[in-house]
């Protein structure tokens, strides 16, 4: 935590989150950090029922994210879990980055190692998934990618459920990369993962539907090698963003009721008990052989890879947690707020380095 409270206050953008300030508990000595209330996430607006985003509003969306990005790494700070429910939107259509938990500060002069076991499945790049411990900017940019994507497809593009299926899923998307990449990268689970046949590359085919002037973007973002991905400054300058239709302002935005990622997955849930008891009244109990003949197949991946994994997994886990702060309900025993810039705060010069924790990977249900 107080690597992300330094981080934060290297931090000042509109389309990144503001921490005002502390507040401490006397009775439970917990630590609280105070930031403006937002009443959205993009994955909580683009999963809602009845929302289907424009062009002009994905433009806007994108935009707000990339220049974001590109001051945080412009102050040498990787977000490292750029995902949907992370970028929260106000009342007004302004998005802004969330959630520095997993952010690390990075010098490109003096490259130190850092932990893989970071960025959320669905949204993490090849290179971590094959622990690379020596990487850039271009793991922020590899998750905007599949954000964009996500919002012109109305789903998210690669959803594995294991780390060997989501590596099948990007080879198979964004082809398998040429031995003169695997040679150079000598990234430590490439003789594990490596893909036993040769992929093509095939954005471009599957999402042909795609505005044209999107596809570029997306092909360079989605790039296997790293150094072939577009910074954010770049992007920003991309045809995408310099032909019509133009992004919209936020302000122009529609007025959406109160939807988060949380809200999303509550109306499922709710949407599926609803099913679940139409189809228990009316509908006869399936027979264990029908059961059987609707088996969902196992995912198109090597039965030897997987072994591998849960090997490793065995090994690794034990110690691989992603915990998240989980603060008890507000009680009379509130401490005194301080405001940044405070003196009660942590002292500038204390920057506590890359600690190499790691986070189990889940993917957003």
């Amino acid at each position: 935590m107080a690597r992300e409270i330094l981080i934060l206050r290297r931090l000042d953008h509109p389309n990144v989150v503001k921490l005002h300030g502390l507040v401490t508990s006397r009775m439970s000595c917990s630590l609280y950090l105070v930031f403006d209330y937002m009443v959205h996430d993009l994955a909580g607006l683009a999963s809602s029922p009845g929302i289907k985003f424009t062009e002009p509003q994905v433009k806007c969306y994108m935009h707000q994210l990339l220049s974001g990005l590109e001051h945080c790494h412009n102050r040498h700070v990787l977000h490292r879990d750029i995902k949907g429910s992370d970028l929260l939107i106000d009342d007004g259509g302004v998005l802004k980055i969330a959630d520095f938990g997993l952010a690390s500060t990075f010098d490109p002069n003096n490259k130190q190692p850092m932990t893989s076991r970071v960025v959320t499945l669905w949204y993490g790049p090849p290179e971590l998934l094959l622990g690379a411990t020596d990487y850039g900017v271009g793991v922020d940019l590899w998750s905007v990618g599949c954000i964009l994507a996500e919002l012109f497809a109305g789903k998210p593009i690669m959803t594995g459920r294991t780390e060997v299926e989501q590596l099948h899923m990007i080879f198979k998307l964004c082809g398998s990369s040429s031995e003169e990449y695997w040679k150079k990268s000598k990234l430590p689970h490439v003789t594990i993962f490596k893909p036993q046949q040769s992929y093509k590359r095939c954005i471009k085919e599957t999402f042909k539907d795609f505005p044209q002037s999107s596809l570029p973007l997306i092909d360079s973002l989605l790039a296997i090698d790293p150094s072939d991905r577009q910074t954010a400054t770049a992007a920003l300058r991309s045809e995408f963003f310099t032909t019509k239709p133009y992004a919209c302002d936020p302000s122009s935005l529609p007025k959406y009721p109160p939807s988060k990622e949380m809200d999303a997955k509550l109306r499922d849930e709710e949407a599926q008990r609803a099913t679940g008891k139409t189809k228990a009244d009316g509908v006869r109990k399936p027979r264990t052989r029908d059961r059987s003949v609707r088996a969902i197949p196992a995912p198109e991946a090597n039965a030897e890879l997987q072994a591998n994994i849960d090997r490793r997994r065995l090994i690794t886990h034990a110690n691989a947690k992603k915990e998240s702060e989980k603060f008890p309900p507000l009680h009379q025993d509130g401490g005194p707020g301080y405001p940044l810039g405070s003196s009660h705060h942590i002292h500038p010069s204390f920057d506590p380095s890359d600690v190499p924790y790691s986070s189990m990977r889940t993917p957003l249900a």
